[in-house]
């Protein structure tokens, strides 16, 4: 599902280096001296999975990126990738690089190529990116402003449109490498492949992966044992009148899945991504956790307001209050900072 000036990198990779260094300890399983640390093998324990969450808040609020360690990667150019909407592209000058997604820019950023980007989307809202001139008006790609920035390659993805300013930005001459959506946790590692090879460093994208990869299963070792909630995540935006239940390939279902629950909308039978809340799903669905996005959440009134909608006050969610939110532009995102998504959820999900 699609949710709706820069730093010196230099003083950004030294800012975050300190929650680096946190993290990466917490995912080795380290354990310090002889007290209160955990063993290796030893299983996750509530702190063990609040001492990840307060780390993954901790940096989530800095709403900065911690870029891959070591030296920048140079790009190997010229390269000839396969764009997804069925051409073949060449790159040959990754120095002007401009993402028009804000989940493809985490990437290049994280990558170590945050200083070769030169505009950013609406949706790249990260510390880093926020100085940069935004080319997009609402959702759409202005192709004037987007040509004015000179950029060597653009990166987008199937829903970036209009068509036409995407194509009035090929007819230029510049290079245009169309991603798939990322819509779930198994599309991180493609889609940072796919980037790294566009921009000519593939090994910093197989590094970068790794790190992923890594993360996600130290977050996942947290889960308690014989712990599995069942969590229904609501789509909301009341001053549209857009109140929805999520079930399979909306995206929420993997991540709850990551983090060790089940989701109560695929549980009972919900085959669609999205669909309308009814009370009949909701009592069906049964959710003992309701997971939404924070704007989503405010937009009903918080957590008052959300049990006043009819069927909500029937779940066990809904008569304990238990609601988790997290913030719009990364609890979707589906890129570099997911495991910090899923050190919180499992966390805030399994509590009793």
């Amino acid at each position: 599902m699609r949710t709706p000036g820069r730093p010196q990198l230099s003083l950004v990779r030294k800012g975050v280096a300190v929650v680096a260094v946190a993290l990466a300890v917490l995912a080795t399983g380290c354990a310090g001296g002889g007290g209160g640390g955990e063993t290796e093998g030893a299983a996750p324990t509530p702190s063990s999975a609040s001492a990840r969450a307060a780390a993954a808040l901790k940096q989530l609020k800095t709403n900065s990126l911690v870029p891959l360690e070591g030296e920048a990667p140079t790009p190997k150019l010229p390269v000839t990738v396969d764009s997804s909407e069925g051409r073949e592209v060449t790159v040959e000058d990754a120095s002007r690089i401009l993402p028009l997604n804000g989940g493809i820019a985490e990437i290049v950023f994280t990558l170590g190529l945050g200083d070769k980007v030169v505009g950013r989307d609406i949706t790249a809202t990260f510390e880093e990116a926020k100085d940069l001139p935004q080319v997009t008006k609402a959702h759409d790609v202005s192709a004037e402003s987007v040509l004015s920035l000179e950029p060597t390659v653009v990166l987008a993805d199937t829903d970036t449109g209009p068509s036409e300013a995407i194509d009035q930005i090929r007819d230029a001459g510049v290079p245009v490498v169309v991603l798939d959506p990322a819509t779930e946790l198994a599309d991180v590692s493609t889609r940072t492949t796919r980037v790294a090879e566009a921009l000519g460093v593939p090994a910093a994208g197989k590094a970068l992966n790794q790190r992923i990869a890594d993360e996600l299963k130290a977050a996942r070792a947290a889960v308690p044992q014989g712990s599995k909630p069942k969590v229904a995540f609501l789509y909301m935006r009341g001053s549209a009148a857009v109140y929805l239940i999520c079930g399979k390939g909306s995206g929420a279902d993997s991540l709850i899945a990551a983090a060790g629950a089940e989701d109560a909308g695929v549980a009972s039978g919900l085959d669609k991504p999205f669909t309308p809340i009814t009370s009949e799903a909701l009592v069906k669905a049964q959710p003992e956790v309701i997971l939404m996005m924070t704007k989503g959440l405010e937009s009903v009134g918080g957590v008052d307001g959300l049990v006043e909608i009819p069927g909500i006050k029937e779940t066990p969610a809904g008569m304990d209050r238990r609601v988790v939110d997290l913030e719009d532009g990364v609890l979707l995102s589906f890129g570099p900072r997911t495991p910090l998504v899923i050190d919180i959820l499992v966390e805030r999900l399994h509590q009793g």
